[in-house]
């Protein structure tokens, strides 16, 4: 039986994480806290991988690439209103005004 082959669809922000599995070498413990873009990302097992035989290494996908809130009321949950601020504090073009 032959080994299915499904199309992987990345959208434009999806994002992956390095994730060593077992004995990892040094390149891939520096990388593992770091997201790269998915498409962007490099190829396994890296370049210069001291263990390239025996990698073990995988990616952890996510679906974008920032890692948390990016505004306050993400992180509240409430959506916070500031009054507007007035900027009209010169006088005009008239000498009436």
């Amino acid at each position: 039986m032959q080994k299915k082959r499904y199309r992987i669809r990345i959208e434009p922000w999806s994002a992956v994480r390095l994730v060593p599995h077992g004995e990892a070498c040094a390149r891939a413990t520096a990388l593992h806290d770091k997201r790269f873009l998915a498409r962007e990302a490099p190829a396994l097992p890296l370049k210069g991988c001291t263990l390239a035989s025996s990698c073990n290494c995988i990616y952890k996908h996510y679906v974008d690439r920032r890692s948390g809130p990016r505004r306050d009321d993400e992180v509240t949950g409430r959506r916070v209103v500031r009054p507007p601020v007035e900027r009209r504090s010169a006088r005009g073009r008239r000498g009436s005004d």
